[in-house]
């Protein structure tokens, strides 16, 4: 009986994953095509007919993280039933994130300060940022909070300063906090007015 050798991921998965490794890990300007190739195994015409240039493996990286993420967050979403539970469960998934070996802060921030301006980075980060706080909207007007755009605002802003104080401080806690800041200003958001006596 032969052994048989083990099957070898497609080229695109390989570069995919050296880029994803590579870019989070040293930064994407730090990081240059020849080192993605050789850290993928594959041979140099293999990136150009996956990914017409690094602007492209860029994207596919960016993208790539992005789902990784919505998939992350709608898996802890749907551990809950109530709709305040489900609201505030994004915060959760964010812990879990930070308190992960090797976090070095929110890809899509790394991005945007490493390549300014309009491209693939810009055009995904949008797209990620739009995703949060659709999301955001839609939990929170699921929880009865007045005015649930508004609030995803500062929902928003929460989940950025705790990511941002994980990346610089090394404060995971920081999570924990804008998770208990969040829940304050989604309680003050559904109390119903107090009726007034005539």
């Amino acid at each position: 009986m032969t052994a048989t050798a083990p099957v070898r991921a497609p080229a695109r998965e390989r570069l995919l994953a050296a880029a994803n490794e590579l870019f989070y890990a040293e930064g994407i300007n730090n990081v240059g095509i020849d080192r993605v190739i050789e850290h993928a195994g594959v041979a140099k015409a293999s990136l150009y007919a996956n990914f017409r240039s690094k602007d492209e493996l860029v994207r596919a990286y960016l993208e790539s993280r992005h789902e990784a993420r919505k998939a992350r967050m709608l898996e802890r979403i749907e551990r809950h039933r109530s709709p305040r539970e489900r609201a505030l469960a994004v915060f959760d998934s964010v812990a879990e994130t930070v308190a992960q070996l090797g976090y070095r802060g929110c890809p899509f921030a790394r991005a945007a300060s490493e390549l300014p301006g309009d491209g693939p980075a810009s055009e995904v980060n949008a797209q990620a940022r739009g995703w949060l706080r659709e999301l955001f909207t839609a939990l929170l007007r699921d929880a009865g909070a007045r005015n649930a755009p508004g609030l995803a605002q500062q929902f928003v802003l929460l989940f950025d300063g705790a990511v941002m104080a994980a990346q610089m401080d090394g404060n995971v806690d920081a999570v924990r906090i804008a998770r208990a800041m969040a829940a304050n200003l989604l309680d003050a958001a559904v109390q119903r007015p107090a009726r007034v006596r005539t």
